[in-house]
């Protein structure tokens, strides 16, 4: 999941949609996210699953979203600095060079 927190709301979207995931209303019984923040310059203040989670393509990833000049001077919640659990397994290995194909071997 890409970080879309301090994004204005119509680039947010289309990130998340190049990534195939949704971008939602965290009330999942209010209005659709986009119906909120069309035809307003809106920005994103917070979202869950935070950025850097593996998600299943076609998940919904909640957000909040504040109109341009209504937000107080913290209105965007700062991610995690710590990596995705997911980092703590990855092993970097020296790259090997291994030739595949075989030389002509030709005596003179």
């Amino acid at each position: 999941m890409p970080n879309v927190v301090g994004m204005p709301f119509h680039l947010a979207d289309a990130l998340a949609a190049s990534h195939g995931v949704k971008l939602a209303n965290p009330d999942p019984d209010g209005p659709p996210i986009g119906a909120i923040a069309w035809r307003r310059l809106a920005y994103i203040t917070s979202q869950h699953p935070s950025a850097g989670s593996i998600v299943c393509r076609h998940s919904s990833v909640a957000v909040q979203i504040v109109e341009h000049g209504d937000a107080d001077d913290m209105a965007v919640q700062g991610q995690p600095d710590a990596p995705p659990a997911d980092a703590a397994h990855v092993r970097l290995e020296r790259a090997q060079v291994m030739q595949l194909s075989q030389e002509d071997e030709r005596s003179t």
